[in-house]
């Protein structure tokens, strides 16, 4: 089967039937057959595991979340009116249903021994679950109880009953910070006094070697005093320690093991966008500094950095589009927060804050009505971000081997056209024709061989028709120029020097989107195309559309070889 796109379709419907009649599906296997396909299949597998359970999912707190009881009768409903609590077990006896999730339900619960009400844990299916349920569920117990820090939630005990795992932490009376942000955008220093000690909880986590991957403003619970914590680290990572190398012990191992295929891990509002593509070796601090700057930024406008109509739709925005800027949406947000938070929402991950602990000291910094460090302009800082890949650049991987064909045709054209011309200019005659029925009818056999190749290669994405459109434009204007010296009455190629001049255009859009280093080739067009209009006014033989097809065609050559390169060593 020829198409790619269909042979895609196909293959997700594999792994999805596989899913459905309780197999696990094997995406490597897949993609080992496919490797062609590699990145597509991956996404888009992660894109429908999400899909499927986002839509199952419930919020972990419920709008009742923190508030008192109605009823301490332990035969009474839970707070959704259709699930009878559980009996009192070991020293617990469940109260009130405070929220549920896909994998946990959490009650309000009185313990006997120490008369105090705590959030008790369980595992949503009991005894139906099945062991990854209770393994992850078991990963959160640990993972949260290894974390000692005031902003934290704290687990007080972790056990089981009757077979099904339960944990019990600290109860948290008050509201969550999505319920605070249903009501719109906060004052700025408000938001800032919540989010900083947030922060320094997440920086703990850190230190102790445990990512969080899911920090969401539901996730966040704010008690009566106006102190935050964090809570539902039902989605934690292992890692080493911060600033310490670490080696990969065996639960940190058997934990990732349970979302090793490519699975999206987290809620695609608030996720980074390594996370969104399910790049489980990628995921680190980083991920979790770019999920507080979404909460800042949700802070600052009341609603998060992506939304759509579904979660498939949000993830292609996480992936392919930069965030509005905060002060478009809200006027009111302060410009030194709104770069804060832009900061952390950067795509590429070195270019967010180093870390939680980081983005606390700007914060800080700017309730002290100090400069923030987001707002440097270092000479080095500017020229790093200018010259760098942007996260579009991964789609090049499909255009190597076509840039390197593409400079060849570019090259061969352009010195035909010039054998051409010294032809003419020796005989003393000129003929329009040959010239134009060169580049159009070469140029457009070229442009259908070309899209016909690059869609064997995979989907076409976004970005890619874009730059497409302005590649395309170039070429256009290359084989209109004769028409226009035909209707000026000039000379054959007296307009040549526009094609230089428009091809450093295209390559100033590519630099844009896609890789900073492109400027240099968009500079060294511009300059041939000046010098191209400077040769005929000299003694030499006008060799200025071979000087433009060998500029051109390493422009296209070097960056071709470098990702075709890239993509065949993954």
């Amino acid at each position: 089967m020829s198409d790619p796109d269909e042979r895609l379709a196909l293959l997700l419907e594999r792994l999805a039937s596989d899913s459905l009649n309780g197999r696990q599906p094997d995406l490597e296997a897949v993609v080992r057959e496919n490797a062609d396909l590699e990145r597509e299949l991956r996404e888009l597998w992660a894109t429908m595991i999400l899909a499927e359970d986002f839509a199952s999912f419930s919020g972990l707190v419920s709008e009742n979340a923190g508030q008192p009881a109605q009823t301490s009768d332990r035969r009474s409903l839970s707070s959704r009116g259709s699930v009878p609590l559980p009996e009192p077990f070991d020293d617990y006896e469940p109260i009130a249903e405070l929220g549920r999730g896909g994998m946990g339900v959490v009650y309000r619960a009185r313990q006997s021994s120490l008369d105090r009400h705590v959030a008790l844990k369980m595992i949503l299916r009991g005894s139906l679950a099945s062991p990854e349920d209770v393994a992850r569920f078991q990963a959160e117990a640990e993972a949260a109880a290894r974390l000692n820090h005031p902003n934290i939630v704290q687990v007080y005990d972790v056990g089981e009953h009757l077979g099904q795992p339960y944990f019990s932490m600290q109860y948290v009376e008050g509201t969550t910070l999505a319920q605070r942000l249903a009501d719109g955008p906060l004052p700025s220093r408000e938001a800032v006094r919540l989010l900083v000690p947030v922060c320094r909880g997440v920086a703990e986590a850190h230190r102790n070697g445990v990512l969080h991957r899911d920090l969401k403003p539901s996730n966040i619970l704010i008690d009566d005093d106006e102190r935050p914590f964090v809570t539902d680290f039902g989605l934690a990572k292992r890692i080493p320690p911060s600033g310490q190398p670490g080696t990969r012990d065996r639960a940190t191992t058997s934990v990732e093991t349970l979302t090793n295929s490519g699975a999206i891990i987290g809620t695609p509002s608030y996720m980074a966008p390594e996370q969104a593509a399910g790049q489980r070796g990628q995921i680190g601090e980083a991920s979790d500094v770019y999920s507080l700057g979404a909460i800042l930024y949700a802070m600052l406008t009341g609603r998060p950095p992506f939304q759509a109509a579904s979660p498939l739709d949000t993830v292609l925005m996480v992936l392919e589009q930069d965030p509005v800027p905060p002060r478009v949406l809200n006027p009111k947000a302060d410009a030194d927060l709104e770069m804060i938070a832009m900061k952390c929402l950067q795509k590429p991950t070195d270019l967010r804050y180093r870390g939680a602990d980081s983005l606390a000291d700007d914060l800080d910094a700017w309730l002290n009505h100090e400069p923030i460090s987001a707002r440097s302009s270092q000479f080095t800082d500017i020229l790093s971000r200018a010259f760098r890949e942007t996260h579009h650049a991964a789609v090049l991987e499909n255009w190597g081997i076509l840039w390197m064909l593409h400079s060849a045709v570019v090259l061969v054209l352009c010195l035909i056209t010039n054998i051409l011309q010294w032809r003419d200019a020796a005989s003393g005659t000129s003929s329009r024709w040959p010239y134009m029925g060169l580049w159009c009818v070469g140029l457009g056999i070229w442009a259908v061989i070309f899209y016909n190749l690059r869609r064997r290669a995979g989907p076409v994405t976004f970005v890619e028709r874009q730059i497409v459109h302005v590649w395309a434009g170039s070429m256009i204007v290359s084989t209109l120029l004769y028409f226009v010296e035909w209707q000026l009455n000039l000379p054959v190629l007296t307009l040549s020097p526009v094609i230089g001049l428009v091809s450093g255009m295209v390559f100033l859009v590519k630099a844009s989107l896609l890789n900073g280093r492109f400027y240099f080739q968009a500079v060294a067009l511009f300059a041939t195309g000046a010098t191209m209009a400077v040769i005929p006014q000299t003694n030499l033989p006008d060799f200025s559309i071979s000087l433009y097809g060998v500029v051109a065609g390493l422009s296209f050559f070097v960056p071709g070889l470098k990702y075709y390169r890239q993509r065949i060593a993954r």
